[in-house]
């Protein structure tokens, strides 16, 4: 009996290492997006400098946007780009122009393993990572003569949105923050996208994922599966709209692909537990036809942090709210929120 239990044990731990880590056709299609890259390149606004900071040995780079004459400390909005997103993104810096046109300072930053930051394998998303990422900008902000380290706000769009009220729950000194069509419970935007995908499909993720981690084990090269797809093909993201939504916003330079062991990671470090604890201003920005992330998330959150927050609702889709007149309406309506808990 406990040798028939023994060999289903071996037997079970071989398929998972041959057929699973091992098997080269357990793959998936990539689905690049392709954008091509401007005629000439463009010159950087004379308010941006590059800068660095490091977490854990490994060099992030950013860039720190300035308003220019200010004799004195200015307050800072610190930005985090949503899942996948680098600080190259043309929006990025949309918003950030705006916000030091208003007269405050703005760090873009790229994580670790994303865009220009350095980090090994690349296209490894972790949000204990990130926020770890978010909580080393801060500091680095702090320590510059430019700014105000009084005045921190926190910027967070889409899969990045929540990582305001984690850090907030934790750092009594950070001023305000902001999330955009903001993932503020894992658990509700799951089910809104098992609803919509099935059981099947989140199987198949889940063994992706698996191939990846028992990989990674081994230190082999990652397994990797597309961030963002086409409706009834594999990957992370496969929404009616999200291809096209990411297509629009993503530099050239953007790899559509992830280290698939992301999955396994995704019920850590939920906004929403971290809510109750946060003690400052929230502006929730919610795009009311948003098939990415829940209703109910936004005001479960609201109700948690009472008198703190603050909602603003938009009659659009989770990609709607970066462009035209639609990101007019939202950023003025960030610009508002921000001088007001400025002070400015």
């Amino acid at each position: 009996m406990i040798l028939t239990g023994l060999g289903v044990i071996i037997g079970a731990i071989l398929i998972y290492l041959v057929v699973i880590i091992f098997f080269p056709v357990l793959s998936v299609p990539s689905q690049p997006i392709h954008k091509a890259k401007p005629e000439q390149e463009q010159v950087p606004p004379k308010c941006r400098n590059d800068v660095t900071f490091t977490v854990e040995e490994t060099t992030v780079r950013a860039w720190l946007y300035l308003p220019r004459e200010k004799s004195t400390p200015v307050p800072c909005i610190i930005i985090s780009q949503g899942f996948g997103g680098t600080k190259d993104m043309q929006i990025c810096e949309s918003y950030a122009l705006r916000f030091v046109d208003a007269g405050m300072a703005v760090l873009a930053y790229d994580y670790r393993h994303f865009g220009a930051s350095d980090g090994e394998p690349r296209q490894l998303f972790s949000i204990a990572r990130q926020v770890e990422d978010l909580k080393a900008a801060i500091n680095y902000v702090r320590n510059r003569k430019e700014i105000n380290s009084d005045k921190i706000a926190l910027w967070g769009t889409s899969a990045a949105g929540g990582y305001g009220l984690i850090i907030a729950a934790q750092d009594p000194h950070i001023t305000c923050v902001l999330g955009q069509c903001p993932a503020l419970d894992r658990h509700e935007d799951s089910k809104l996208a098992l609803k919509r995908e099935g059981i099947w499909f989140f199987l198949k993720l889940f063994v992706h994922a698996q191939r990846d981690k028992g990989r990674s084990r081994f230190n082999l090269s990652p397994h990797k599966i597309p961030i963002v797809g086409r409706p009834q093909t594999l990957a992370v993201l496969t929404a009616p709209g999200a291809f096209e939504g990411y297509a629009k916003l993503v530099s050239p330079d953007f790899e559509n692909s992830v280290c698939a062991r992301a999955l396994l990671t995704f019920g850590g470090h939920n906004p929403i537990d971290y809510a109750e604890d946060v003690q400052c201003p929230v502006l929730l920005q919610v795009c009311e036809k948003d098939n990415l992330v829940s209703e109910a998330s936004y005001k479960k959150t609201a109700d948690i942090l009472g008198e703190y927050a603050e909602v603003k609702k938009y009659p659009i889709g989770h990609f709607d709210i970066y462009e035209g007149e639609n990101f007019e309406k939202a950023v003025n309506d960030q610009i508002t929120f921000f001088k007001k808990h400025f002070g400015i």
